[in-house]
């Protein structure tokens, strides 16, 4: 016949509730280990640090002793066109970049990953935070990368305008980790990507980023106003062109960040409840 402990100070310290670690569990350790799981997977790499700076060298190269304003030249000072190429192509390696999140969390889904998590004392605030700043870490990349790409073949732009532009590029790309993660909540792992990879593709295509919007026909630019891209492209290149401020371009991104992060939290209570 088995005995029961008595009842005693460690009993009732067994019984009693679990101490949460700080901050829900978000430590460097748990970054840590996300961000080198990030940079292990290489086909990742590839579309999100290889791809723009490809895309950019075939588009770019040919232009980058065009200038983007009239009346002046490269040789004078006028940005090039290849430098508003180069921007562009780094919003375009954050956001994929950024919504590589989404598919993290859904293979974690189907492994089981996410059950298992949610024994533990980790918080699933801390666990969405580090997914976020682990695609913030490739798309830091990114951008770093294709601007290099632009410095070497001979971009010459303003110290500010490099800073200004790549934060806004790579800060900006908040709103497709907030798509990412909605996507990852609710479409089964094996298609997340094969959804997001064209749904990505159309996006920058018809935001602005593969063609000036203003250089398409005026039914495609009024849907063009009204995509997630077009807003961040705006934005990241404002200190290019040094036009006025766009209120446009920072309520789209506003709407955008908002629609996603709403969509977000629902999949997110939806999953967690099934579980």
């Amino acid at each position: 016949m088995t005995t029961l402990p008595a009842a005693g100070p460690a009993a009732s310290t067994l019984a009693g509730p679990r101490n949460v670690p700080p901050f829900g569990s978000f430590n460097a350790t748990l970054l840590g280990i996300e961000i080198k799981r990030r940079f292990r997977n290489r086909r990742t790499l590839f579309f999100t640090v290889a791809f723009p700076v490809v895309m950019f060298l075939a588009f770019g190269l040919q232009y980058r002793d065009t200038s983007i304003e009239a009346g002046r030249t490269v040789a004078q000072g006028a940005p090039s066109v290849a430098a508003f190429i180069m921007i562009s192509m780094a919003v375009y390696g954050a956001m994929m970049a950024s919504t590589s999140a989404g598919g993290a969390v859904a293979i974690e889904r189907q492994l089981g990953w996410s059950r298992q998590l949610r024994l533990t004392p980790l918080h699933p605030a801390a666990n969405i935070s580090v997914k976020i700043l682990g695609g913030l870490s490739i798309g830091l990349v990114a951008v770093l990368a294709t601007f290099a790409t632009g410095l070497v073949i001979g971009a010459r732009l303003p110290i500010h305008v490099w800073i200004m532009a790549g934060t806004a590029a790579w800060l900006g790309s908040l709103v497709f980790t907030a798509m990412g993660l909605m996507v990852g909540y609710l479409v089964p792992s094996e298609n997340v990507m094969q959804f997001m990879g064209p749904a990505l593709a159309f996006l920058a295509f018809f935001g602005g980023l593969f063609q000036p919007l203003d250089q398409m026909a005026k039914p495609l630019q009024d849907i063009g106003v009204w995509t997630p891209t077009y807003g961040l492209g705006e934005i990241a290149r404002a200190p290019l062109s040094g036009e006025a401020f766009n209120w446009l371009a920072v309520g789209n991104v506003i709407l955008w960040l908002a629609v996603f992060g709403v969509g977000a939290a629902l999949a997110f209570r939806r999953d967690t409840k099934r579980v």
